[in-house]
């Protein structure tokens, strides 16, 4: 008998077919877990505990936390569908938190999205999911994604307001072809549409707007509390090498900053470099945050090498706009070249690389900028 491929692109009629099902306790990946019940799919839901409760996340549009579990289980309860609770506060803390701060202390810009997706998300998500024997990772990411011959592509998401693919990029080949994203597809609105006619409890739920152990958004605290040590004053420096002020460490700013600077000169200054060996800031003028070239490193490929011979396109932080770029892989280093203006670029943060074809801008993988 023939079967036709479902809606996830498995040639198995959806019955037959176990998906794992990522649970934040938001909207989005209830609504997915809602569809693929709606569909026939047999569904387990999976929600992760990554850090503990406190008073500032118990009042923070934060990710993961308790309350968010018991939304979680509320819905896995009306879907009924069979719900597991997996406990990652210490790997969280090892591989997210600290890469978080460490980061901050060099001088750089991190994104802890990156290194939780890669690190505890979608790692630890796909061994469970391989050991509960599920065909497939789904989740509630706005990226949208292509199956053919088995092999899965990463497409930006139709909601470019809403794209999360920035932040997917070291997701593994051998991942990708397990995961499924079925919102990348639809509108943010279409999104709480549907959650409204499965008359889901999260329906009008809040997004997640903070970083979720940076409640508020207020990362300088979280690095005074794991490494207090870190403020250290030092001397703020214009690119000439003069001394023009003094801070009260480098973990209170970022590349491209203009506000909180405090030094008076006659036309603005930004934060042109940040030097860890030194401790020290060097500013300057919004011409010099212009860059041309981006250095590399740890860079996860979803295609050939081959496929960078043409023109891409690259986006250097996650609000950013696609850039038309050139990559060069070198001996010793990867050199990106910007063929389009592009000001303040940080270190630490995520170099994403697209390719253009009929179903729009596909993810081809990323590295770390490092200069």
């Amino acid at each position: 008998m023939n079967v036709k491929k479902n809606s996830i692109g498995l040639k198995k009629d959806p019955k037959d077919t176990t998906v794992v099902v990522a649970m934040s306790g938001g909207v989005d990946s209830s609504t997915v877990a809602a569809m693929m019940k709606k569909e026939g799919f047999n569904v387990i839901g999976i929600t992760l505990k990554l850090s503990d409760d406190n008073q500032e996340v118990a009042k923070s549009k934060v990710c993961c936390s308790g309350q968010d579990i018991m939304d979680a289980k509320r819905v896995a309860h009306k879907l009924n569908i069979e719900h597991k609770v997996l406990y990652y506060q210490n790997k969280f803390k090892s591989g997210v938190i600290d890469n978080f701060v460490d980061s901050y202390i060099k001088g750089e810009t991190p994104i802890p999205c990156v290194q939780c997706n890669k690190t505890v998300k979608f790692n630890d998500l796909f061994q469970e999911a391989k050991k509960l024997n599920a065909d497939a990772l789904v989740t509630g990411h706005y990226v949208k994604s292509i199956t053919q011959n088995n092999k899965t592509e990463m497409y930006r998401a139709i909601d470019e307001n809403r794209d999360q693919s920035y932040f997917l990029f070291n997701t593994t080949r051998e991942q990708l072809d397990y995961l499924r994203f079925p919102l990348g597809g639809l509108l943010k609105s279409e999104t709480r549409d549907i959650a409204k006619k499965l008359n889901l409890n999260v329906a009008d739920k809040p997004d997640s707007q903070d970083i979720c152990f940076v409640p508020n958004g207020d990362y300088v605290s979280v690095i005074k509390k794991f490494r207090p040590e870190a403020f250290k004053r030092g001397n703020i420096k214009n690119t000439n090498g003069e001394v023009v002020g003094i801070h009260e460490g480098i973990v209170n700013f970022t590349i491209g900053q203009r506000k909180g600077i405090k030094i008076a000169a006659k036309d603005p200054l930004y934060v042109i470099d940040i030097n860890s060996d030194k401790n020290e800031i060097i500013v300057g003028s919004k011409k010099e945050l212009l860059k041309k070239e981006i250095i590399l490193k740890d860079l996860n490929l979803l295609t050939d090498k081959k496929d960078f011979n043409k023109e891409i396109f690259v986006k250097v932080r996650s609000t950013g706009k696609l850039l038309k770029s050139k990559l060069n892989f070198k001996n010793d280093k990867t050199v990106l070249n910007l063929l389009e203006d592009e000001y303040g670029i940080s270190p630490g943060q995520a170099c994403v690389f697209y390719s253009r074809d009929n179903y729009g801008y596909k993810v081809l993988g990323g590295g770390w900028i490092t200069k």
